[in-house]
Parts: structure tokens; sequence; C-alpha cells
């Protein structure tokens, strides 16, 4: 059945060539002297999405004009074709101001308005253009194909939520939250780990509609109001399929939603070269966690709290030690990325397949690596130190705040302090940073009190050059782009395991730790800072000031 691609690019393709976009800019150039106007390099100012949100996207796709500032009494405006009189005068009469035109790359301002968020708009009109399929799954597992086309005569109600979510994942959201209010909906998107609000917020009126239809995609029941839901479904979105997973919850406005995207074959691309190397570890931790993972059997262990990061430290770890001559088999809730080579088992608990079942079943059929998505209790725990005891290297995750304080969480599961201690290879725990965006990235002086709040001494740091993010159309506004990781790393050395078998108290642990070098998450944390690449307030967020 043919499908139209939703990834079609907004705007005609344009020319990429060195020698093309060097003769345009020149044109745009002589073009600016020509009428005694400015020359504006679009990549090199700030624009205001405020005010790119105000002015309606069709216009500025109609007359290739990007607005840059709004100016008293005026707006500034940069233009393909500031000479054409013309359109000048039909932009004036419709932006209801006078404007003042300036010269910029035709190129270039087509890139920009295809990254612009305001491309969402577009949806509404380009409906021939915008085809999802829902994708749903009956009780044994097979796939059922209907297809949810959206068209001029389309329910409003499905043309927003289907919008909503295209533009989540043209925005690289991780969730979409909906919390209703005393009198309206809001929709926010989490990108890089922190909520921004989508849109302008919804009548309350149309909130049940908006449910509804998304307890219809996730097949949950429509009638139930009172109690939470779990559910999921997926989207055929350009020839790639896009996975949902769906909780309801009842607030005292309503019933509240939080849609979680998994984009499993678009990040299967990034998996392809995924390595522990551009996770952001410093080179001392990378050299040591390489020796760790190569090692025949034992325990890594990684730690932090939910959304650090640490199933995509596992996957780069896998990625790396990956060969023809090991079988390497994975047990997970849910499977969220598939890895070529590597077995992957999904955790089934309303079927019995939990991940002490899945374990066992796992131990049976020969492997020479395990990673298990996560240990949450006794069992799991027993299962996975005997396998790193008999043979197996076991790659693991556990929540816990910090290296030391994973201990603790085992000895609460009743494990064999010395099978533990015996099996552990190392412990890494981990938090994610937003990184400063490199389109917008400039120098900047750290106030006094964010200098005490953050443990800084104000005399020594006064002089020293942090940096942030002023906010571009790359970061849609926000100043950050992508996140990294900042690390600790307990190496267990004889020394250690001693300590630990003495069940000595963890701040001896930590000084013995650090007598052998061990660096804290707060310090690795400060060191991306003073690199430059993220911010004081942003590690502040995630790490413990001394």
């Amino acid at each position: 059945m043919a499908t139209t691609s939703i990834e079609e690019p907004l705007l005609q393709a344009q020319p990429d060539t060195e020698a093309q976009l060097r003769a345009e800019r020149e044109a745009a150039v002589e073009l600016a002297e020509r009428y005694g106007m400015e020359f504006v390099d679009v990549h090199q100012i700030r624009i205001d999405n405020e005010l790119l949100r105000r002015i309606p996207f069709d216009l500025m796709l109609r007359y290739e004009f990007i607005p840059e500032e709004q100016l008293q009494g005026r707006i500034s405006v940069v233009m393909a074709d500031p000479s054409n009189v013309v359109k000048l005068d039909e932009l004036e009469l419709l932006l209801g101001q006078p404007v003042e035109a300036k010269a910029g790359v035709p190129t270039a301002i087509k890139e920009i308005l295809q990254k612009s968020e305001s491309a969402q708009r577009v949806l509404d009109e380009a409906s021939e253009d915008f085809r999802m399929q829902l994708l749903q799954e009956d009780d044994d597992g097979e796939e059922v194909l209907s297809i949810d086309r959206i068209s001029t005569d389309t329910s409003p109600i499905i043309k927003l939520v289907d919008s909503t979510l295209f533009n989540a994942i043209q925005r690289r959201a991780s969730d979409i939250h909906i919390e209703t209010r005393d009198a309206e909906v809001i929709i926010k998107y989490r990108i890089d780990g922190v909520l921004y609000q989508a849109m302008e917020p919804i009548d309350k009126r149309h909130h049940q509609t908006i449910i509804s239809r998304i307890k219809v995609m996730a097949e949950l029941d429509i009638a139930e109001k009172r109690v939470p839901q779990d559910g999921r479904f997926k989207m055929r979105m350009g020839g790639r399929t896009i996975d949902f997973r769906v909780s309801i919850m009842p607030s005292v406005h309503g019933e509240d939603s939080v849609i979680r995207i998994l984009d499993k074959e678009s990040m299967n691309t990034e998996f392809k070269n995924l390595r522990l190397d551009i996770l952001g570890f410093d080179d001392d931790t990378l050299k040591k966690v390489r020796k760790f993972i190569r090692e025949p059997y034992g325990m890594v262990l990684v730690t932090g709290p939910t959304g650090s990061g640490k199933t995509t430290t596992l996957y780069a770890c896998l990625s790396e030690i990956q060969s023809a001559e090991d079988k390497i088999i994975t047990i997970e809730d849910p499977v969220e990325y598939q890895l070529n080579g590597i077995t992957q088992i999904p955790v089934n608990e309303k079927k019995g397949l939990t991940f002490a079942r899945g374990l066992r079943s796992i131990l049976r059929h020969d492997p020479d690596k395990i990673m298990i998505g996560e240990i949450r209790d006794e069992e799991t725990a027993q299962i996975a130190i005997q396998s790193a005891l008999t043979g197996h290297l076991v790659f693991t995750t556990v929540h816990a705040n910090n290296v030391v304080d994973v201990l603790g969480r085992f000895l609460n599961m009743n494990v064999d302090l010395y099978n533990f201690v015996s099996a552990l290879n190392c412990i890494l725990a981990q938090r994610l940073v937003r990184q400063i965006c490199p389109h917008c990235r400039r120098p900047e002086k750290a106030s006094l009190q964010l200098l005490e709040e953050s443990g800084l001494d104000p005399e020594t740091y006064s002089d020293q050059t942090f940096y942030e993010g002023a906010g571009c159309i790359e970061c849609n506004g926000t100043g950050f782009f992508g996140r990294l990781a900042v690390s600790e790393l307990l190496d267990l050395s004889d020394h250690i395991r001693e300590l630990i078998l003495e069940r000595r108290p963890a701040s001896e642990i930590k000084r013995a730790a650090r007598e052998e070098g061990m660096r804290f998450l707060r310090e690795t944390a400060l060191d991306k800072v003073f690199q430059g690449v993220t911010t004081l307030r942003e590690i502040n967020k995630v790490t413990f000031v001394d």
C-alpha cells in the first residue's frame, strides 16, 4: 500500500555546493550595496523565536523572509529579494506596519525556515503530504495495519494530536506531557531532559476529546476515568516505525497523559556508530571502562537515577566488545533499541517472563556476555552475581545515587557480600547534563551568588570565563543542544574490597578511593564547565555541591 512520506522537505531542495552558495552570497551583498541597504548573514544573528511564532509561516515562505527584530513602529526583516517593491508593499499591508528590509542569502533563509519550529503550522495545510499509519497489536502479537489519514475533512482533534506527535519528533522530544489545569490544557515536550511548553494553552472543553483520542490509539478503556491506565501504539511515519508508550493518570482537574517516544529506527543510525568516546566520558574514565569491559568475566555495574543514560552506556559497551566469536544476550524492560548481532529479550510480566526467569533461561542458552536491564530484586541479584562468578561477563544497572550507595542497595537485597565483591569489576555512576548549543555559545562572567551556590571561592573564580548559550534557531531558543554524561568510576582494588568486606563506613571507602585516584561526580562535572561544554546552573541540578 503506497503511503506518502512525511519526511519530505517542506521546501524545495536547494543548491548545496560551495561554489553556488558563494555565488549566492556575493549576489546578495552586491544587491544590498546597490540599493543602499544592510546585508545580514542569517546564521550569525539571534532570531527572536517569539516574533517568529507570531508571523504566519506561509507568509514567510511565500515572501521568503525572516523577521529579525520588532522595532519601534516597524519591523526589521531579512529578505531573499528586498528589491521587489511590489512584494514589500504587500508585506507591509499584510503585517500591518512598515517593513525595514535587509538583504540575505536565499538558500540560508530557506534553511532557517525549514528548521524553524513554526514549520509545524504548515501541517494543517499540507495534509496531503502528511500520512501516518497506526499499527495495532492484537493479543497474539500480530500486527494489524490500519491507516489513519489526515485529510481536509479530518476531525480537528485528530489533526491536533497527530500534529503534536509529528512536531515532538521533529524537535527531538523524548516525552509529550498533556496536563489538565482548572480552565485549560497545557501540552509540553521534554527535550534534553527539560520540559518546554509546546503551544498556546488549549480550552478545557477540548480536554476529554484529546484524551479519548489518545486512548483510542493506545486501545485503552475510554469509559474508565478514575484509575490509571497504561498502553502503547506504533505509528509508521515516512517509512519508519515509531513506538509510543502511553500513561493516563486521573488528577483533580481531569485525566493527564504522558506519551514516551521511542524512535528506534532513527536511533539505530546513531547506534551503528555508538562508542563510549561519544558519550562525554573523560579520557581517564574511558581508558578504565574499556579495560573492565574486556575482562573475561565479572560484573560491570552502572548506577544513577532514571533517565541518566545508563542503558545507552551499556549499549555503547556492548557495541565496543561485540564480535562474531561471542554470544551476547540481553534481557530488558522494554527493549528500547535493537542492536544487530545481539539477542535481545523483552521482559513480559503479564506472561510470566520476569528478569529472574528470563535470566535463568539465558544461562541455558550458552552466552558469553549478558546484559540485564536492571536489578530490582533479590532473586535477580543472586543469579547475576552467580553468573559473573561462573565465567560470564555481566553488564547491569541499579538505581543508586553514587558508587558507594550501590553497596548498601545490594546488602538490602540480602546478597552474600563476599560473592558480590568478588564478582564486581567496577561501579560506574553517571548523570546527564545539557550541552551548551555550539551555534550560540558565548562567554560570560558568573555572579558572586552563583559562585557561592556552586561551592566555588568567589575570589579565585571571579575572573574565570564561563560560557552560556544565547538561544538560537538551532536550539529553539533554549541555549542547549544535546546532552553528555558526567561520571565517577570505582575501581574495585584489593584494598577497597577489604574495606567493603569489613563493612567500613562509606566515608572511609570514599577516602580510600580518592587516595587511589578516583574522581567524584562533582569534580568531573566542574571540568565540563571549565571546558565551556556546560553551565554551572546545569551541573548544580544534577550533582551535590561539596
